[in-house]
């Protein structure tokens, strides 16, 4: 039985197996990979969002500084 699963010398190419398991491979590491990728792109987000605040905030007290008054809102 086993000698029809083998290859002969001359054949080349990948058997099923070998298939199956780098496959099993990359879905171990897409699945340690993508919670790892989820978390840096919230941290990125919650970074930008800091620093849009203190743009923000500097940009405020300049134009106190020029008009000693701070900015009506709509």
């Amino acid at each position: 039985m086993l000698k029809k699963f083998r290859i002969r010398k001359n054949e080349k190419g990948f058997t099923l197996i070998e298939l199956l398991i780098v496959v099993a491979i990359i879905g171990i590491l897409a699945a340690i990979a993508i919670p790892q990728f989820a978390s840096y792109r919230k941290k990125a987000f919650d970074s930008a969002a800091q620093s849009d605040i203190k743009t923000m905030k500097t940009e405020l007290e300049g134009y106190y500084t020029d008009n000693f008054i701070y900015p009506d809102t709509p």
